[in-house]
């Protein structure tokens, strides 16, 4: 008779991750609303971070988005002054999407926020352990939707 692997001795990323990551967007939600930010604001000026122009479908993918959901985000931003919203001139059914000055310092002042009360949080780690939290978390993070849920076809 075959013998069973034993039950797993942790629990699931996601059941780990998911109240984490509430908890989280609870702490922020304040903070970007004190920026005149809402959570979808913010995670377009992150998206727009660090990058020259960007169309709006490839930030909304970027961000995990819908495209069609994005566009009133990209209005109140683009009213605000925080972006820059143009016809693309290689397609004009794209628009191509930019950080404003404005927009610039408004992330990095939020970002700024956020983090001091991160901080706050990762200072329950001694520095060894939150070193390599952060560091398994940036690698986790990178990789690719796709290629996440593609484990989904691999059994064991």
């Amino acid at each position: 008779m075959a013998t069973r692997k034993p039950v797993a001795s942790r629990p699931d990323l996601a059941a780990m991750l998911a109240p984490l990551a509430r908890s989280l967007m609870a702490l922020e939600t304040p903070v970007l609303e004190r920026h005149g930010l809402t959570m979808w604001g913010y995670a377009v000026l992150s998206g727009l971070r660090g990058q020259e122009v960007r169309t709006q479908s490839a930030l909304a993918e970027s961000i995990g988005a819908d495209k069609t959901r994005v566009i009133a985000v990209l209005d109140d931003l683009q009213d605000d002054g925080l972006i820059n919203r143009q016809p693309d001139p290689a397609d004009r059914r794209a628009r191509l999407l930019s950080l404003t000055d404005r927009g610039a310092r408004v992330h990095a002042a939020a970002q700024a926020d956020i983090q001091r009360r991160e901080n706050a949080l990762l200072a329950r780690l001694g520095r060894a352990e939150r070193a390599a939290f952060l560091s398994a978390l940036e690698t986790l993070a990178a990789i690719p939707r796709d290629e996440i849920v593609a484990l989904a076809e691999h059994r064991t």
